[in-house]
Order: C-alpha cells, then sequence, then structure tokens
C-alpha cells in the first residue's frame, strides 16, 4: 500500500469527526478560519509534544508498572494534553466569537483532532509494516478518544470563560487541564499494562467517556439552542 493511501486512511477519522463536530454547531456557527486555524496549530502541536515527550520519557526513573504510569499519565497525558489546550487558549480562548459555552468544547476539539489527525499519520505510516490494520484501530479508539478528552477540556475551560467568581473560574481551569490528563493517562495504562483484570475493564471505560462526555456536549448543546434564539 503507497504512502498516499496510507495518509488517507490516517486523517479520514480526524477530518469526518470535525465535520460532524461543525453539523452539530447549528445554532450558531464558529467561524471556519477560526476552526481551521485551531484543526492545523493542533496538527502543529505535535511538533513541541515530540521533543517534551522524549524529555520526559528520557528521565523516567522508575520501573514495571509505575514505569508505565510514568509513560501513560505524565509523557503522553500531561504533555499531549497541555500543548492540544495552549492552542486554545492562544486562538480562541480570547477570540470575539467565543461567546457561548458550546464554543469551549468546539475550539478544543478540532484543535485535538487536528493533533490527533497528524499523531495518526505518523502512526500509520510507520507501523504499517509490522500491523497493516493499525489505521483502522486508531481510527476506532484512538482518535474518538483524543475528541473525548477535548470534549471535557472545553467543558471547564467555558465554564472558566463564563464564571464570574475569579476563585472558581481558576479551578474551572485547572480542571481543564488536570481531568482530560487523567482520562488520558487511564486509557493509556490500560493498554501499556497487559494486566488483564484491566483489559477487561478498558471497553467499559471506553463506553464510560462518550456517556459522560455526550452528556457535557448535550448540556451545552441544549444551552446553544436557547442561546440562539436571541
Amino acid at each position: 500500500m503507497d504512502v498516499l493511501r496510507l495518509v488517507i486512511i490516517a486523517v479520514i477519522p480526524g477530518i469526518a469527526l470535525s465535520f460532524g463536530l461543525y453539523l452539530t454547531d447549528r445554532y450558531d456557527r464558529e467561524p471556519v478560519k477560526l476552526l481551521i486555524k485551531l484543526f492545523v496549530f493542533g496538527m502543529l502541536a505535535a511538533i513541541p509534544t515530540i521533543f517534551v515527550e522524549r524529555l520526559l520519557s528520557g528521565i523516567n526513573i522508575f520501573s514495571g508498572y509505575l514505569s508505565i504510569a510514568w509513560t501513560a499519565f505524565i509523557v503522553a497525558g500531561f504533555t499531549e494534553e497541555f500543548f492540544k489546550r495552549l492552542v486554545v487558549m492562544r486562538i480562541a480562548y480570547n477570540h470575539d466569537a467565543f461567546n457561548e459555552k458550546l464554543d469551549g468544547i468546539i475550539y478544543c476539539a478540532y484543535s485535538a483532532l487536528g493533533f490527533a489527525t497528524i499523531e495518526n499519520i505518523m502512526y500509520v505510516v510507520s507501523g504499517y509494516d509490522a500491523d497493516p490494520y493499525i489505521g483502522l484501530y486508531r481510527g476506532i479508539l484512538s482518535v474518538p478518544a483524543h475528541m473525548l478528552f477535548a470534549v471535557t477540556m472545553g467543558y471547564y475551560l467555558s465554564l472558566a470563560k463564563f464564571c464570574n467568581d475569579s476563585r472558581l473560574c481558576s479551578q474551572y481551569l485547572s480542571r481543564s487541564l488536570v481531568i482530560p490528563m487523567l482520562f488520558h493517562g487511564i486509557f493509556n495504562f490500560i493498554l501499556l499494562s497487559g494486566i488483564p483484570y484491566l483489559l477487561v475493564l478498558f471497553i467499559p471505560f471506553v463506553a464510560f467517556l462518550w456517556f459522560v462526555n455526550l452528556k457535557k456536549l448535550n448540556r451545552f448543546y441544549q444551552e446553544s439552542k436557547f442561546f440562539g434564539k436571541y
């Protein structure tokens, strides 16, 4: 299979989910240029992420499951969520178009899907010889997972954006990084650890992620429906 076909396989999930989110935001859609910018800079965020992940991997002094936890929660979870969130904070958080709570989820999801797309390209192109179905696996699990982590991130960023209590605002900003990082870390740890009991819990955990994040998305969607009437 040539490289072009591999790249097409890698980008389809991110593009499809991005389009679906755009259609979801039906009452007050965001500027297309802003969404494209978030997606592209989400892709570019993979560059500093690679360097920081290599640095953090290099100082991993642990062994066994602690080493795996360091990789899952810090190397991947913290670093990737930090840079995806940084894109949104720099580009969209203070943008005039950020005028309702659903916007935070949309912005974070676009940044995350951009990141997931470039990550998927790297995995698919480099790992195809070892596993020709890697693009399918990641398209079903990893790319949607990045979007789900982003829903949580955007949920708390929006609460912070429209909060009048500075102390509470600070708490929401912290949660917008910490909780996605924890979700991301748990997701990776289950897969990396190879612990049979944890692997049994993987599907229920993914179902839990879908349940809680669709609930968050629907809450702000309903508010957007009301917001769009005025």
